[in-house]
């Protein structure tokens, strides 16, 4: 109600402040309203006009306006602002001339191809790609009359292609009974498929659209891409058959978001006078979204300038004819290089299985290509450390001083002695053996010896992301005696399918912590990798008492591999531990002796250490 008020009101007002000459009626406004009213597509956004109206009829005042195209723009706009609907516009018209729906004339066929020649363009691009272009959607009486010519000049042409581009950056009419017509040719016979409901306001009537299962020629194959190009220009029906070939999943949308028109719009005139108002009088529905492409426009998948659109399509037809050799080639690959063998050879079926179901058929870049191949890899390992990546170059080495050496470990390490000399030591990123044999002596002198003559010591790795596992033996040899030879843990690496033992070091830089003292590690569900590994051997060994969170479930270092010849590369884990004895950490991660939260893990470690210590004072 306040909504219709402050659209009469607002229109008698601007009429009378903004113009000084001229009149017109105010039954002007009330005629154009009831249209409005009776005509409107969404009559909710109505609610309240009636009353409106009748109190605008009995208002007696004269719009004093300079002429009528400038009262046409006044109304235009405080209907627009009102209903917040850009397609129903006022107009001042003397001279219009109601336009009728053009009919296909009976012509003769080398007049009919000329005409189609005229308003279809055909095209076969390189790799066997068609391009369509149609500027008016025929309805399916029309298309009936030419579609034998339509089948010779342009469909059969179409169907072998390995992909179609269909262009509608340049389509803004076309009848309604085109659409059931365009999308069946993209579905399949059977089941029929519910594409749209229009709803027409004046005959209070819904149609139903369906796919056709019969149609003039053979349709266009599921596997094959269809890529539809769209505008700003792209209006009405044009909107209708992209907006449902989107939706059905068949179509993937290129360029920039179309017009919001409608299926159905009329001008009427407006009683007695002029003035005619364009209403849209019917709407669109579709029964996948419950919503509309009119008013706001279809967004596309991928969204780039008109002008772009095309060789933007190229691109994705040109990707996704690759795709079914990279799925492929990454499915071969984890069979035969996953650590855990029946695992690799599980997933890569089913991804073999989710290529052939068209789960890749919708890519657009290689962006999403790796995104969609990641999640996948996850999805179906449960191993966050199976997915793609980027082929980094390592780093090359550098040749740091002894005294930046110093400084760098500083910042790597953190070291303090608490209370009833408890020693604490955090790193956060696990090191390659060879690059930490040379400066072993300085780790030692500037970290090690601060705290291994501590009584018990706290190793904080909460925040430790792993790394290489080439340390870990030495790394661990550090909290066992010298005298006593111990397996801490036998790798099977699959690529090779050999069995590697990590033992314990007989040389060790340093003074060994040994077998006696008490140990207690802290983690997180961000401690992943080497770490895990680390803290996985010491709780099974029975050295350490473990408090914080479950671990990340994480793998051993992954290793790269290209995708065949492609720029798609895989991350995946080709080392696992030994599982003689049951479940290792990867994937499933390694829960505390002691569950707390991370931040609560050290105060707890220490309350336990002083209790026992401070008891022995």
């Amino acid at each position: 109600m306040l909504r219709a008020l402050f659209l009469v009101a607002s229109l008698l007002v601007l009429g009378n402040v903004i113009f000084i000459h001229g009149s017109f009626e105010p039954s002007l406004i009330v005629d154009m309203v009831k249209i409005i009213m009776d005509n409107y597509c969404s009559p909710e956004k109505l609610v309240g006009m009636k009353e409106a109206t009748e109190a605008a009829s009995s208002n007696t005042e004269v719009l004093s306006i300079p002429d009528a195209e400038s009262l046409a723009q006044v109304l235009t706009s405080g209907i627009q602002t009102t209903i917040g609907d850009l397609r129903l516009k006022v107009s001042y018209e003397p001279n219009y001339v109601p336009v009728t729906p053009p009919k296909m004339p009976p012509l003769p066929p080398e007049q009919l191809v000329a005409v189609l020649q005229t308003s279809i363009k055909l095209d076969i691009l390189d790799g066997n790609t068609g391009y369509l272009r149609i500027d008016h959607i025929l309805g399916e009486e029309a298309a009936d009359k030419v579609g034998s010519l339509l089948l010779d000049m342009v469909w059969n042409k179409i169907l072998p292609t390995s992909a179609l581009i269909f262009d509608l950056r340049y389509t803004s009419s076309g009848d309604l009974s085109g659409i059931s017509y365009i999308v069946s040719y993209f579905t399949e016979a059977e089941p029929l498929i519910h594409i749209d409901s229009v709803y027409d306001r004046p005959l209070n009537a819904t149609t139903k659209l369906f796919t056709r299962s019969t149609l003039l020629g053979q349709r266009y194959a599921l596997t094959k891409p269809l890529i539809i190009l769209t505008s700003k220009n792209t209006k009405g029906i044009a909107e209708d058959v992209a907006y449902c070939l989107q939706n059905l999943k068949r179509a993937t949308i290129v360029g920039e978001k179309t017009a919001g028109g409608s299926v159905k719009v009329d001008k009427i005139k407006v009683g007695d006078t002029d003035f005619y108002i364009t209403v849209p009088t019917a709407k669109s529905i579709n029964p996948i979204t419950s919503s509309t492409w009119e008013v706001t426009g279809v967004i596309p998948d991928v969204e780039v300038n008109a002008e772009d659109a095309l060789a933007t399509a190229i691109k994705i037809v040109n990707l996704r004819a690759e795709v079914p050799a990279i799925i492929e080639g990454s499915a071969a690959l984890i069979a035969d290089n996953y650590a855990f063998e029946d695992i690799g050879v599980d997933v890569a079926e089913k991804l073999r299985g989710l290529l052939a179901n068209g789960e890749y058929s919708m890519v657009v870049s290689k962006d999403s290509l790796e995104t969609k191949l990641s999640a996948d890899l996850k999805t179906l390992s449960g191993d966050k450390s199976l997915k793609t990546t980027s082929n980094t170059p390592p780093l090359p080495p550098m040749n740091y001083s002894p005294e930046m050496y110093i400084e760098l470990i500083k910042l790597s390490f953190h070291t303090d002695v608490f209370e009833n000399n408890i020693g604490y030591l955090r790193f956060d990123m696990f090191g390659d053996f060879e690059e930490v044999k040379p400066i072993a002596q300085i780790i030692v002198e500037h970290v090690w010896n601060k705290v291994v003559n501590t009584d018990a010591m706290i190793i904080d790795l909460r925040n430790n992301l792993g790394g290489p596992t080439t340390a870990i033996a030495g790394f661990c040899s550090y909290f066992f005696d010298a005298d006593k030879q111990i397996v801490f843990d036998k790798l099977y690496d699959r690529p090779s399918g050999t069995i590697t033992e990590l033992q314990t070091l007989a040389d060790l830089t340093g003074t060994r912590y040994g077998s006696k003292k008490s140990l207690i590690i802290l983690t997180s569900g961000a401690t992943a990798g080497a770490a895990e590994e680390f803290v996985y051997i010491m709780k099974k060994l029975g050295r350490a008492m473990i408090i914080g969170e479950t671990t990340a479930g994480g793998s051993h270092p992954s290793k790269t591999f290209r995708v065949g010849e492609t720029d798609v590369f895989l991350s995946i884990p080709t080392v696992h531990s030994d599982t003689a004895a049951g479940p290792a950490w990867e994937g499933a991660g390694i829960a505390p002796h002691i569950a707390v939260s991370a931040d609560a893990a050290l105060e707890t470690a220490k309350g336990i250490f002083n209790k026992h210590f401070g008891g022995q004072k």
